[in-house]
């Protein structure tokens, strides 16, 4: 299992490589949820980390602009990420969703086709009327894409557990692998959330907040992450 940590800037980004993240997510939460930072962070963010930790890249929470969307998603990949995400926010239906991924992940693999594409759905999807993410995967199959994703949409403090329980989650994980696509799960997680995210076994989970000290708003800080690198890597023994 994986470690994604998101950083806002590189100060962070060494913090979080420093602490032992396993791929290095650069974002920018005052845009949302999956909040697009700029290029020329994520260039900086590239030049400054261990070049052996993988970057990634938000390009923001969508609604149905296929065209917008692709054009960000090469733009990530050209400033050096190497996994672009998309949270597909207000996405209503399986044609729209399809459309997207298809777009994104063409713009991305037409430039360099060992770049991943990740999509994210939301565990919280019925509040913000967007589509299932359990359908994501197999949509996400169909156009080639590489990693599935449950974040929360809303920022509130409220947890992916507090929408989807733990057979739910792994029933998520479980179509990922039938697919033959990596699973991901991040939305206010918890140290507490450890035991139960071992048993569902997604590939990488994706915290913020956890390592900032529980305020996603304030700076994250190395000993948290190498804390919760430690209590996985237990976890694992």
């Amino acid at each position: 299992m994986k470690l994604l940590i998101s950083p806002i800037n590189s100060q962070e980004a060494i913090s979080a490589s420093k602490g032992g993240a396993d791929i290095i997510d650069v974002k920018n939460p005052k845009e949302g949820s999956l909040g697009a930072n700029f290029p020329w962070i994520i260039r900086e963010v590239k030049e400054l980390i261990n070049s052996e930790v993988p970057l990634s890249a938000t390009i923001g929470d969508f609604n149905y602009k296929p065209g917008t969307a692709s054009l960000a998603a090469l733009g990530a990949a050209y400033s050096g990420a190497k996994y672009i995400k998309v949270g597909l926010y207000d996405i209503q239906t399986e044609e729209q969703a399809f459309e997207m991924l298809e777009g994104i992940n063409r713009a991305v693999k037409d430039y360099d086709s060992n770049k991943k594409v990740v999509v994210s759905g939301y565990s919280d999807f019925s509040r913000i009327n967007s589509i299932s993410p359990f359908l994501l995967p197999e949509i996400g199959s169909k156009v080639g894409i590489d990693v599935v994703m449950v974040d929360t949409a809303i920022k509130d403090g409220k947890s992916t557990f507090e929408f989807l329980s733990e057979q739910e989650l792994t029933e998520f994980t479980n179509i990922a692998k039938k697919y033959n696509l990596e699973s991901a799960i991040a939305g206010s997680l918890k140290f507490n959330d450890l035991p139960m995210i071992e048993r569902i076994d997604p590939d990488i989970i994706g915290v913020r907040g956890m390592v900032c000290g529980g305020d996603r708003q304030t700076a994250i800080q190395e000993p948290l992450v190498k804390k919760l690198k430690s209590e996985m890597c237990q976890l694992k023994a």
